[in-house]
């Protein structure tokens, strides 16, 4: 007969099956158990059919995995402890010394430092391409480009350029092409599926699950969705070597929050809209960047893209006039009292941060005309109304900077 301490760990009792609650459990785990040898060695992690070790899956994360796929429109998914994990992930699965990949100029910071830093250090090349320039992307591919990242919109300054062309393009050239799909969410637009009646999607969709599926700005989580097995083997090969993974409360968070994601989504874009064209009405402002405004570069292509009533997600950006000192849009920034000065987006929490556009851009942009400051919201859950009084006491503040 064992001792009590021994039947504390290994006492028999199972549960009966047939639990069933609106939320599902969540399994944590690195060691996972087998029955005999036979079966831990038969056992297959890579295709979803059992479970070999906490880092390649548990029941939590398998069903998290199908569930973002299928928000994306895609087949498999990997999850990672971030987005820009999931950058670095599909980055390093897809390239190797001698390789190209080609970046918008107008691309998330941290991937372009990634390019610039770990990349580059392997031998692996970079190159910045015009995203509002088709053509442009088309000359800048060389026999060695490997991998081509588009985004829609660009990061910060919004430009939303013609996505199934960039698509196209690569698909001409036989060039993998990776979407950071963060903004679209799943929910503007279908990744794989970009025209009707045209077979024409990214190769793989990127996702800051950290953003608009966790919506509450507690969670760090990425995701790489793709359609075709043997390029998803890839991407998971090299996750499972690098040895990411996430932690089973984090996917239970995710999890809680996806069956209200399209409800947040659209309220944040209605929220933002209506933000963004009381902005356009300011003097102390002199351009406003949103996919959904008509002045807003490559509104034409989210038109097509996304519809007449499509979605927009909750960011925006505005330009101040030139006359405001750096120092003084700081100050903006300072003054506004609902809104929080913080990186990220998608949460309950209104944000805003101040960019050095000029340092974030190369020439080759030329659609960038402005030389005032620009600052960007990620409008959260508040009510709008408290949100633009917040934006106007701010902005007479400003007003008030600029003819001292």
């Amino acid at each position: 007969m064992t001792k009590p301490v021994t039947d504390l760990i290994h006492h028999p009792y199972v549960p009966p099956a047939g639990f069933a609650a609106p939320q599902p459990g969540v399994f944590k785990a690195s060691t996972v158990i087998f029955a005999n040898v036979a079966a831990m060695r038969a056992r297959d992690w890579k295709h979803k059919t059992g479970y070999t070790y906490g880092l390649h899956g548990t029941p939590t994360t398998f069903l998290l995995e199908e569930r973002i796929a299928a928000l994306e429109g895609g087949l498999q998914c990997v999850l990672v402890p971030s987005g820009l994990a999931a950058i670095a992930n599909a980055g390093m699965a897809l390239l190797k010394t001698g390789d190209e990949v080609l970046l918008p100029d107008n691309v998330y910071g941290p991937s372009r430092n990634l390019a610039d830093g770990e990349f580059r250090a392997w031998g692996i090349a970079h190159r910045l391409y015009d995203p509002m320039k088709p053509q442009d992307l088309e000359a800048r591919i060389g026999p060695h480009t490997r991998l081509v990242w588009v985004e829609a919109p660009g990061s910060v300054t919004m430009e939303f350029p013609d996505l199934p062309e960039l698509v196209r393009i690569c698909r001409r050239k036989g060039v993998t092409c990776a979407l950071d799909n963060t903004w679209g969410a799943g929910l503007a637009f279908n990744p794989f599926d970009l025209v009707p009646g045209e077979e024409l999607g990214v190769d793989l969709s990127v996702h800051a699950l950290t953003k608009y599926p966790s919506g509450g700005g507690d969670v760090l989580m990425g995701s790489i969705v793709t359609r075709d097995d043997q390029l998803h083997q890839q991407v998971k090969l090299t996750h499972m070597r690098v040895g990411w993974g996430i932690g089973a409360n984090d996917a239970e968070a995710v999890l809680r929050s996806l069956p209200s994601m399209a409800l947040r989504y659209r309220a944040h874009d209605v929220a933002a809209r209506a933000l963004a064209r009381w902005c356009e009405q300011r003097d102390e402002i002199v351009q406003v960047l949103h996919p959904a405004l008509e002045s807003s570069p490559g509104h034409a292509h989210w038109q097509a893209l996304c519809g007449d009533q499509g979605l927009a997600a909750g960011l925006f950006s505005i330009v101040l006039h030139e006359r405001f000192t750096t120092a003084q849009v700081d100050a903006f920034c300072d003054a506004l009292k609902l809104f929080k000065l913080g990186y990220s987006w998608g949460g309950p929490v209104s944000l805003v941060v101040p960019y050095d556009i000029a340092s974030m851009r190369s020439a080759q942009l030329a659609t960038w005309p402005h030389k005032g400051v620009l600052v960007r919201f990620s409008v959260g859950l508040e009510d709008v109304a408290d949100l633009q009084a917040d934006i106007d006491q701010a902005l007479q503040a400003l007003r008030a900077a600029g003819h001292s």
